[in-house]
């Protein structure tokens, strides 16, 4: 039973349970873009169907992650298939644990006010809301928002993070940013807001079909 009801893998040269950062983040890209197309057929449609399922199926993976075992979750095995040929690259299961725990807590309220009590409201958009930032960071960046909490509610620090920004290190030349590099940022944002002003009108236009295709179709 123990080898089922597990949290975290043992894994030669750690000396504490382990995952995967690589499974997790694919698992995480899975659910942001399961999560993130049923809320856009929320606003663009108002169907909350896809919603209701995505939801179901986040609860009932995360939590089998959080009291089974993450071996058994089915985005974390769909994951590792798709990284299988990537070297792992370890990570504390520890600090996964909390930042899990607080999925299921913010899945669990989903699914109760949107599945069960059938209702949408402030509460639900802002969850939604938590969950696709959280999903993003971790699978663009590869920052576990939730696992900053790890720390609050620990006295011994996080090991093994990814990254490895629980060590404290000088940053190396190439992670370095210049104030060149900042001021071309800023310079960017303000092109984009100088172009929107200038080409408004054009940009808020309907674009036609160039080739007459639609038109010819509905003729028919």
């Amino acid at each position: 039973m123990n080898k089922v009801i597990k949290f975290g893998e043992e894994v030669e040269g750690y000396d504490i349970l382990v995952l995967n950062e690589r499974e997790i983040r694919a698992a995480a890209g899975i659910l942001f873009l399961m999560m993130f197309i049923s809320i856009m057929v929320v606003i663009l449609k108002g169907d909350f169907l896809m919603l209701k399922y995505a939801v179901t199926i986040f609860l009932t993976d995360i939590i089998i992650r959080v009291f089974v075992n993450p071996k058994f979750s089915p985005t974390l095995i769909i994951g590792r298939l798709i990284v299988r040929n990537q070297v792992p690259e370890y990570v504390g299961a520890a600090q996964k644990k909390i930042a899990w725990i607080i999925g299921v807590i913010l899945a669990t309220i989903m699914f109760i006010l949107l599945v069960v009590a059938n209702t949408y409201s402030p509460i639900t958009g802002i969850i939604c809301f938590i969950c696709i930032i959280f999903l993003f960071f971790e699978t663009a960046f590869g920052i576990c928002l939730g696992c900053k909490f790890y720390n609050l509610f620990n006295k011994e620090k996080a090991q093994y993070c990814p990254g490895e920004v629980c060590d404290v290190k000088s940053k190396q030349e190439i992670q370095k940013t210049s104030m060149l590099q900042i001021l071309i940022v800023f310079t960017f944002i303000a092109y984009i807001f100088i172009t929107v002003s200038i080409f408004n009108v054009q940009l808020s236009e309907q674009p036609y079909d160039l080739f007459g295709i639609e038109n010819s179709t509905h003729s028919k």
